[in-house]
């Protein structure tokens, strides 16, 4: 089968335009690309990082988050309750921790579990376009949930390895400005379907055909990437010497997710109170994902200068703030002011916290980084399920959003306490 892979990815995309101008064959392979500049194509540190963003996008922005926009058109046409939307949350967050223990246990190359990940989010998005039991939508959720764990793993150890030697910061930040770069285009998709009337069973299955397409298009980069030299040692988890500073970023990380799930999960709704008009609650989504996206590029200049700790640790200050606001106040500015907080700061905590990972970790950093993904889906169940049993007592979501934005801040505190010496982060 690999050998099929290998003679597939051989083709460059320069065959298809010699192709089209009906040239003869001969003179398409004059024009075809050397064996050697393909290599350096396949291996260029810009067809990686565009490699791994588009595998986040549709990883995070899809397989973890495409639920949060669409969830708001399931309240209203199959009759959701609030208190579903977040067992089906729970769901989907239980498979993220399912598939990151699971990393630390089962060896598999990075290609192979990136593309089946990919592959398995797909299928479980198209699935929940169909008319299934309630429990049959909750085995969906969680097996893309154990997907997208796989996928940001094998993404994150992957390509912080292979573009690291180029000391280029952005390259990191373009891979990790996908996941907002996927939540913008789930929820852009989801206010386009919207406008036009139609149900969340045909906004799963745009949005299950989105995955599929842009998985087709980066499957060969994955086959060429793994297979490049030097790049053997990211193949599979190796054995990690547990100390107090390792254990201090899981505990952190597992903050993390707690603190910032709750708006992540349900700020669509969230605004929908706040926001009568639906031309507008749907554009809360799009603007978490922007934040996100931009946020991670524009961060890294400054990480050439500031550590991937201090950063971590601003980010979870102002992540708190973002996140006590529609607690402390619920109306239009504080919702957008929230989304704007929460989703410029998630996933430049992701950045910060997998290079601090790799930091104090080294080449063992797979273990690390499987650990603090456990720690932070742990987190992110118990978010959505304090709603589930805690929305009836005052109707809303203060009380939760305010008992995370305090952990954050305690979060915050524990990463300034002495550690190792953090350097500014490189690739």
């Amino acid at each position: 089968m690999q050998k099929i892979h290998a003679e597939h990815a051989e083709i460059p995309f320069a065959t298809i335009f010699v192709a089209g101008n009906n040239e003869t064959s001969a003179e398409a392979e004059e024009n075809m690309p050397t064996t050697d500049t393909q290599a350096r194509i396949a291996h260029s540190p810009i067809v990686t990082a565009f490699a791994g963003l588009l595998a986040l996008a549709v990883a995070m922005g899809i397989g973890r988050f495409a639920f949060t926009p669409v969830l708001p058109m399931m309240l209203e046409d199959v009759g959701l309750s609030i208190a579903q939307g977040g067992l089906l949350a729970s769901a989907n967050y239980a498979g993220y921790l399912i598939g990151a223990i699971s990393a630390t246990l089962i060896r598999i190359r990075p290609a192979i579990a990136i593309r089946a990940g990919l592959m398995i989010i797909a299928i479980t998005t198209l699935a929940m376009g169909l008319h299934f039991p309630f429990a049959g939508w909750l085995v969906m959720r969680l097996l893309a949930g154990i997907a997208s764990a796989w996928v940001l793993i094998s993404i994150s150890t992957w390509s912080l390895e292979t573009l690291a030697k180029y000391q280029r910061p952005v390259l990191s930040s373009v891979v990790f400005a996908g996941v907002g770069v996927g939540i913008a285009i789930a929820g852009l998709t989801c206010i386009a379907l919207s406008n036009r009337g139609a149900t969340s069973s045909q906004a799963w299955v745009t949005l299950g055909l989105l995955s599929a397409a842009a998985t087709a298009f980066i499957w060969p980069l994955f086959y060429r990437q793994d297979e490049s030299p030097g790049n053997n040692q990211t193949d599979i988890p190796t054995k990690h010497r547990w100390n107090a500073e390792s254990i201090r970023l899981v505990v952190c990380y597992g903050i993390f997710g707690f603190g910032y799930i709750i708006p992540a999960t349900f700020l669509p709704v969230m605004a929908k109170h706040a926001l009568r008009d639906p031309a507008l609650f749907g554009w809360s989504w799009p603007v978490f994902g922007l934040a996100a996206a931009i946020s991670t590029l524009a961060v890294a200049p400054l990480s050439r200068y500031v550590s991937s700790r201090h950063l971590w640790i601003a980010g979870h200050v102002i992540l708190a703030l973002g996140v006590a606001l529609p607690a402390v106040r619920s109306n239009p500015a504080t919702v957008f002011v929230a989304a704007l907080f929460v989703g410029g700061t998630f996933m430049v905590i992701t950045l910060g916290a997998m290079q601090e990972a790799k930091r104090v970790a080294g080449r063992d950093a797979t273990v690390l980084i499987a650990a603090m993904t456990s720690s932070f889906a742990a987190g992110q169940i118990a978010g959505p399920l304090s709603i589930t049993y805690g929305l009836g007592r005052d109707g809303g979501f203060s009380t939760a959003l305010l008992i995370a934005a305090a952990l954050l801040l305690v979060g915050a505190f524990a990463l300034s306490g002495r550690s190792a010496s953090s350097q500014p982060a490189a690739g």
